[in-house]
């Protein structure tokens, strides 16, 4: 078992050291020493994961896509296939599903954009489209990915898991599954380096719930930052996911507590992108994160800052 970080800011934050803190995504400039980005999910799938389906429609997914956007979100990941385990989607089609996306979304905006998928070909042709950043839930499984996202200048999100795409992966096992996915990590960040990504567009996911059980996901939130110190941006992607809804008994619909109190937890020991599907309620958890750790000033400042002060909110 690892030790617990003591490297602790006086309101208990980890702030990580990062080999490179500022990323550039196009015209946006993100420093996440000090910074958290908000990742919106847009699925433009018939069965996924949250919404089952109601992004599916072209019109529908730009429209959300552009919704998030509008309320807070710094970046939107758009996938065509989800994580669990399905029939297999051919390149073609992944690509007719989320390519448009992407093009429209970059007409009318300079919002970060990933694409989720782990196919070579719909990785290129999304950063073709506008895509920032390639967002590989399967750790670079396929070595042709990195070649793809190096050629296209983008950024790479490795995240761990076990299985082969849409495969499933019963009852997974590790022995510290902390140290475990850091060592994999690790080990894919070295992947890519040496496949040709520059270190600085590498960002990393340990991967809540992916080839996990509620257990795991709960030990990863608790100690997070030991992801964090491994020096590349981490991601936590904690939203409306199993993991919450075993541990409070709540279905995916009523997660949102949850959901934004594992997400702020993750905040605290170092994560510095939060993949959510509720957008206006994660900006706010994110804004209010920022001020307490000194990185943003309050909206305005009224209570208790005249000679005569207004009776206080209950």
């Amino acid at each position: 078992m690892s030790q617990p970080l003591t490297e602790r800011t006086p309101s208990g934050a980890f702030l990580p050291e990062l080999h490179h803190p500022v990323h550039e995504f196009g015209s946006r400039r993100i420093d996440f020493r000090s910074q958290v980005a908000l990742m919106a999910i847009v699925n433009r799938t018939p069965d996924s994961f949250y919404d089952g389906g109601r992004t599916f429609a072209l019109e529908a997914a730009i429209d959300a896509s552009l919704q998030a956007v509008a309320a807070g979100a710094d970046w939107v990941d758009i996938g065509g296939v989800p994580f669990a385990p399905g029939p297999a989607l051919s390149a073609r089609e992944e690509a007719e599903r989320i390519v448009p996306v992407i093009e429209a979304v970059r007409a009318a905006s300079d919002v970060v954009i990933s694409a989720d998928t782990f196919l070579p070909a719909v990785a290129e042709a999304s950063i073709r489209a506008g895509a920032n950043v390639i967002n590989d839930t399967t750790g670079l499984q396929d070595p042709d990915m990195a070649a793809v996202v190096a050629e296209g200048g983008a950024h790479l999100i490795i995240t761990h898991s076990l299985a082969a795409p849409r495969t499933v992966y019963p009852r997974p096992r590790y022995d510290d599954v902390v140290e475990d996915v850091a060592r994999f990590l690790r080990r894919k960040v070295d992947l890519a380096v040496d496949l040709g990504i520059p270190a600085e567009k590498i960002i990393i996911d340990p991967g809540h719930d992916l080839n996990k059980n509620t257990l795991h996901s709960l030990e990863i939130t608790r100690r997070f930052g030991e992801i964090a110190a491994l020096g590349y941006p981490a991601l936590a992607a904690v939203s409306n996911k199993d993991f919450i809804g075993e541990t409070l008994d709540q279905p995916k619909q009523e997660r949102l507590s949850g959901s934004l109190a594992a997400a702020v937890i993750c905040v605290m020991n170092g994560a510095r992108i939060l993949r959510m599907h509720n957008v206006p309620e994660a900006s706010a958890a994110i804004r209010m994160a920022e001020a307490v750790l000194g990185w943003r000033e309050p909206s305005y400042l009224k209570h208790n800052m005249g000679d005569v002060n207004e009776p206080a909110s209950q």
